[in-house]
């Protein structure tokens, strides 16, 4: 049968039930009794063994079956299904339950009891349709296996799919738990302004918009960084932000152009500081929501809970793609680039080591790894590592072969700041899409006097799909970026 002449039939049934005085749509139902509940607390009875227990439920019909005067029916909440058992004889407005549908959403109350094949069951004695479904499920026996459906469709896929509700339950679990271990740090939570007049933070191409009032561009924040290092300036010594940021790049397994970050400082700290940090961070979470730090990823068996290895940008390259920069000249460095179709105009000798390292080792960082002391140019927001002028105090940690972060030992010289931001202003105007602006205020902030400290930001959708063990990133984010359907 069609949709539409599914969906037509069930705009008869409710024509129905209005003419004989139900509304299809009434205010609220008193739920008291959920179905995971009620199964684990009856799982002993016995076969046909009836109780006196009443209960109240209330959830979406996935299964109907209407035999005369009996019906079988199974509904499901939030917490799983059950079945509900009605007839004629003991349920006064039987006769209303023909006009249910699978999707609907009814509330019964009624006793437990368990059938001879040993469901636990509603004997139910009273029945309420609390909302009508107008338009048909996807088909119960096949689920519903359609990426694009599911992610477009959310809905369909929660209702098809229970294990993704508890994958996003998990999501939930995550952010509470670090939540937890960042105030057990007295970390204080704050916010950030998600519309800014200038971007900056990180390298990106920022989403752009336009406040009508002031006749004036906005853009989509793509980092917290420069407000929260402002609280540092005004004497917060410990913050965080648990945040959505935007970023106008490309769409795969691991990218969304919305994304949730979390973000934290602390004064007096450097990037060592931080990597400690993250290392305890992911081993807490870990045994929070999943009891151990031992995952399975993908069929990668990942130990969150070792000491994580730390090794240098220069020596990574060394180890894992047997290329030592520090013996290579210049020219060697760009027939590196061309040979492994390496594309980066105008040359630069800092940046090539980093797509060198992008290109050739990222992919086989699978335990937890700290890669340390970036090259000089990766960013204008880090200070010098300590005796050596060509590094920053930099690092990124790596599981999977994916960089879950970034961190620095944060720059809080006023003078070289800007400079460093006049080169990036430069850069842009040379076409750099993905410079970093120039930002006054900022500036005068760190003028003002911002006290030494470390910077780290987290990535929480990749965390997510490494303890849900999820193969997209689509699959951990409720409503992912999607283009629009055609008509």
């Amino acid at each position: 049968m069609s949709e539409d002449r599914i969906m037509n039939e069930r705009k008869k049934k409710l024509e129905d039930l209005r003419e004989n005085g139900i509304n299809p749509y009434p205010y609220t139902f008193d739920k008291k009794n959920n179905a995971k509940d009620l199964q684990k607390e009856f799982s002993k009875l016995k076969k046909e063994e009836k109780t006196k227990k009443k209960v109240s439920i209330a959830g979406r019909v996935m299964v109907s079956r209407v035999m005369g005067k009996i019906a079988f029916f199974e509904i499901q909440d939030q917490s799983g299904r059950i079945q509900l058992f009605a007839s004629k004889k003991s349920l006064e407005n039987y006769n209303a339950i023909k006009k249910i549908d699978n999707g609907d959403f009814i509330g019964v109350n009624g006793t437990v009891f368990k059938t001879k094949t040993g469901e636990i069951t509603i004997d139910v004695k009273g029945f309420e349709l609390l909302a009508k479904s107008i338009r048909p499920l996807p088909s119960e026996w096949h689920g519903l296996k359609d990426d694009e459906i599911r992610y477009r469709q959310r809905y369909l896929d929660l209702i098809a799919n229970p294990d993704v509700k508890e994958v996003f339950i998990k999501r939930a679990e995550i952010i509470k738990a670090i939540r937890q271990f960042m105030e057990d740090r007295d970390f204080i939570e704050v916010d950030i302004p998600a519309l800014q007049t200038i971007y900056g933070g990180a390298n990106a191409r920022p989403f752009k918009t336009h406040v009508n009032a002031w006749d004036i561009p906005l853009y989509l924040s793509i980092s917290p960084e420069l407000h929260l290092k402002r609280l540092l300036v005004g004497g917060f010594e410990k913050v965080y932000s648990l945040n959505k940021s935007f970023r106008n790049e490309g769409v795969d397994k691991t990218h969304n152009p919305e994304f949730t970050m979390l973000e934290c400082y602390q004064a007096y700290a450097d990037y060592t500081d931080m990597e400690e940090l993250t290392e305890e961070l992911y081993k807490y979470v870990a045994k929070k929501v999943l009891k151990t730090t031992k995952i399975e990823y993908q069929g990668k068996q990942i130990d969150l809970g070792k000491p994580w290895e730390k090794i240098t940008m220069v020596d990574a390259l060394k180890k894992y793609a047997k290329i030592d920069t520090k013996k290579l000249s210049d020219k060697e460095l760009q027939e590196l680039l061309k040979k492994h179709k390496i594309t980066l105009q105008p040359y630069n000798r800092g940046l090539a080591i980093n797509e060198l390292f992008e290109e050739l080792v990222e992919d086989k960082l699978i335990q937890p790894t700290f890669i340390k002391d970036h090259p000089k140019e990766t960013t204008p927001l880090c200070k010098q590592k300590r005796d050596d002028e060509n590094h920053i105090e930099r690092f990124e940690p790596f599981i999977n072969g994916w960089e879950i972060g970034n961190a620095y030992s944060e720059l809080n010289d006023p003078i070289l700041q800007e400079k460093l931001l006049e080169e990036q202003e430069e850069a842009g105007r040379g076409g750099d899409e993905e410079y970093h602006p120039m930002d006054k205020d900022y500036i005068r902030a760190m003028e003002t006097g911002m006290p030494p400290a470390g910077g780290l930001g987290l990535g929480i959708d990749r965390m997510a799909m490494l303890l849900t063990n999820s193969s997209s990133i689509r699959d951990v984010i409720l409503f992912p970026t999607m283009r629009p359907e055609e008509e």
